[in-house]
């Protein structure tokens, strides 16, 4: 059978709010992705997190609000170890892998991030109207020492949130923090009170957090010092400050284009805890509603009587005898004029030899004759060869090896330059 347990949590780091939490024991174990199952207790205290795997699955009850943000974090108080087994010093690397019940990953609209395994993980996000409803995200933890690995359910119960609506919202590009040192509360309530002397008049609510590289940032070199940035969206129910229109104004961003710093004409209350982009910050007022677009209306697909367009009633009938004709004619009768006249000018116009012969002086046909018969003795005498070749032409020894060449050779047949072998 499943053994069940359920109880009443307060969370103290979110300021004293209570929620139930229920525990069950899978009725046929758990079996971690390391390849280790296990279906009840009795591993003792062996290793960190030891035998957490063996235990009941703990579910924790969470409440996001649409349109507000939602930080959750993932650290060793998250997953609490048994009093029977030993407690899991803060140095012991641990992983976390997150995913919506029934899916290979997380919803949408919901993140997970963690820095190295010895810093805790955030499931963070904001949740859209259409992720009202509830959503359970199942969470495993992995001790990178014991490869000990414990689960929890965590349900999610998105709804509305209650009070004002946030018609004005900002968005700034803190470029001084990661994502990781924004999400716990005390960074994002400093941020909001430093956010106060800017937007005076009104609550500030922090209603989403990205991190740079999810909007198209660069991966910083690894000098001490750099960021990779986070994007913090806040709003409010009270219009924007004289300050923040005029960072957000035409002549702030033209300024921006040239390398400029923006127009700022109240003093810089982030910082220097926070160094904020004054060229990445953008205004959204929601309080106007936009005008709905015109949806056009479905008709029944006859068009309307129009008095300028008449379309004929009958085609009358029409002969293509004469257009086939005259596209096939006209280029057959052109190819075939082209091929005579060719034909005339190659075999109808040449001089001939004769002409030539007749039209060449006598002195130079003399000469060319004379040319091509010597030619034609000097290559009868060539193939011959039955003239001793003279003894200066003769070679004395092989150059290569020092050989002699042995006597009463038959000189006509050596040639003058010996193989080379």
């Amino acid at each position: 059978t499943c053994l069940e347990v359920r109880g009443l949590i307060r969370n103290d780091e979110d300021g004293g709010e209570e929620g139930i939490v229920s525990s069950s024991l899978p009725p046929c174990g758990f079996s971690s992705p390391l390849g280790r199952t296990s279906s009840g207790p009795g591993r003792g205290g062996r290793g960190l997190l030891a035998g957490l795997g063996d235990t009941e699955a703990q579910q924790t009850t969470l409440q996001p609000l649409v349109g507000r943000v939602f930080v959750h974090t993932l650290d060793q108080e998250t997953f609490p170890s048994l009093s029977e087994h030993v407690d899991v010093p803060p140095t012991v690397p641990i992983t976390y892998h997150a995913h919506l019940q029934g899916h290979p990953d997380l919803p949408r609209w919901l993140r997970y991030t963690q820095r190295s395994p010895h810093h805790p993980g955030f499931l963070y996000g904001t949740p859209t109207p259409e992720d009202r409803g509830r959503q359970v995200i199942e969470v495993i933890a992995y001790n990178r020492d014991s490869f000990d690995t414990t689960w929890q359910r965590l349900v999610l119960l998105i709804g509305d949130p209650e009070g004002p609506l946030l018609p004005y919202q900002a968005e700034f590009l803190v470029r001084s923090h990661d994502v990781e040192e924004v999400l716990p509360s005390t960074p994002a309530s400093r941020f909001l009170t430093a956010l106060g002397g800017l937007w005076e008049s009104g609550e500030l609510q922090l209603l989403n957090v990205t991190s740079a590289l999810d909007r198209g940032g660069r991966v910083p070199l690894p000098i001490e010092g750099r960021k990779e940035g986070v994007y913090i969206k806040v709003g409010s129910a009270s219009p924007f400050s004289t300050c923040l229109k005029m960072v957000a104004s035409p002549d702030s961003h033209a300024r921006c284009a040239q390398g400029q710093p923006p127009l700022l004409s109240c003093y810089d209350t982030l910082a220097p805890h926070f160094r904020v982009d004054w060229c990445n910050v953008s205004l959204v007022d929601k309080s106007v509603p936009e005008p709905a677009d015109d949806v056009p209306t479905p008709g029944d697909g006859i068009l309307e009587h129009d008095p300028f367009f008449c379309p004929p009633t009958e085609a009358t009938a029409r002969d293509f005898l004469t257009d086939a004709l005259v596209t096939l004619l006209v280029p057959l009768l052109v190819a075939l004029l082209l091929t005579l006249l060719l034909a005339y000018i190659m075999c109808c116009r040449r001089e001939g030899r004769l002409k030539r012969d007749l039209a060449t002086s006598d002195i130079q046909m003399v000469h060319h004759c004379t040319i091509r018969g010597n030619t034609e003795e000097l290559r009868q005498m060539a193939s011959s060869r039955e003239v001793p070749r003279p003894l200066s032409t003769l070679p004395m020894f092989n150059v290569r090896t020092g050989e002699r060449l042995p006597p009463r050779v038959d000189s006509a047949q050596v040639p003058l330059i010996l193989d080379q072998h």
